[in-house]
């Protein structure tokens, strides 16, 4: 497969986090603290350390994460140029989340907060479900005013995580700066509980200044009132692209008249926590290399495939050299 010379470049914007990934035996645990199964819930301070302690027998990993970022350090591993905007707690977490982003060659553009570095409590079922707690710390302490001009030069496409956009000026101010510099918008809905809570401006912003939009069936159902194939139709009827992704049986794609149906790469799912950021990065690397939109949800699939098969958000570096060999052999 043959990439197409360009000068291609995506920025992330997002919660900077740590997450903390736990294995549960059962949902019972879940049910202790009020966790709606599936779906990103903001928790304080005091309930992340309980829900921590709660589990500090289970199966765990802690990584950096939140959900841009990790579609970004995928983009990266695909040879993408890229960059983040976050901010970060002047703390220990802060500065391995920092580190890891510069080993990688990323662009950071992160900010300090005085409040610690935040974390996500990643709670996996036994079907592989992901249940978020979210203390947000530092990365709720993102303003518009410390957004710049500067931050935005020289990329082309801003991809946005939905659970940023509960702060409504903050990404009002982010898609703003980016349309300045003619950058593509891409926005991730991320939970069904986001959209719900913010349902009318997020209608609002999709019509006006989204050109990518990506969504799960539950979100897409939040967003539209309908079923798959129907909220696909309605969303893009108001952006550029959409995608509704179902799930084990693939995914929908509709660009005007055009409309993919892709299937899945078989994997062995034990954790399905980073599959929709890493799917929005395989599929955010074929559009910036100018592939077909079933070659893009092609891409999509093989990544998010791969993520779901290990512990974790991202893709272990042993695995990149396989996924890129099958890319370049691809016809």
């Amino acid at each position: 497969m043959k990439k197409v010379k360009n000068v291609q470049a995506v920025l992330g914007i997002g919660n900077a986090l740590v997450d903390v990934i736990n294995v549960l035996e059962d949902d019972s645990l879940l049910d202790q603290y009020g966790l709606k199964r599936g779906s990103m819930t903001l928790v304080n301070e005091d309930l992340s350390k309980k829900i921590f302690e709660s589990t500090a027998n289970n199966e765990r990993e802690i990584t950096t994460g939140g959900s841009a970022a990790n579609t970004i350090h995928a983009l990266s591993a695909l040879g993408m140029r890229c960059g983040y905007i976050g901010k970060i707690g002047n703390d220990v977490l802060g500065a391995a989340f920092r580190e890891e982003f510069e080993i990688k060659n990323i662009q950071t553009h992160l900010l300090l907060s005085k409040k610690d570095t935040g974390r996500v409590m990643a709670l996996v079922s036994p079907d592989s479900e992901r249940t978020m707690a979210t203390y947000l710390g530092a990365a709720a302490d993102l303003k518009p005013g410390e957004l710049a001009k500067q931050m935005f030069e020289g990329y082309t496409t801003l991809f946005i995580e939905g659970y940023l956009v509960q702060d409504h000026k903050l990404i009002e101010k982010a898609i703003d700066l980016a349309r300045k510099e003619n950058i593509k918008i891409a926005l991730d809905l991320s939970s069904y509980n986001v959209v719900e809570a913010n349902f009318e401006f997020l209608r609002k912003l999709v019509k006006e200044k989204v050109d990518i939009l990506f969504a799960n069936e539950e979100e897409a159902y939040s967003f539209t009132g309908k079923e798959p194939g129907a909220a696909l139709t309605e969303i893009a009827s108001m952006c550029e692209i959409a995608v509704v992704k179902t799930g084990k049986s693939g995914s929908l794609i509709q660009r005007g008249d055009e409309i993919v149906k892709a299937g899945i790469v078989p994997a062995n799912a034990i954790d399905t926590t980073g599959a929709g950021d890493t799917y929005a990065a395989g599929f955010l690397y074929g559009l910036t290399q100018g592939f077909s939109l079933e070659r893009c949800a092609y891409i999509a699939a093989l990544v998010s495939g791969k993520v779901v098969e290990v512990m974790g958000a991202k893709i272990p570096d042993v695995f990149w050299p396989g996924i890129l060999n099958t890319l370049n052999s691809m016809d």
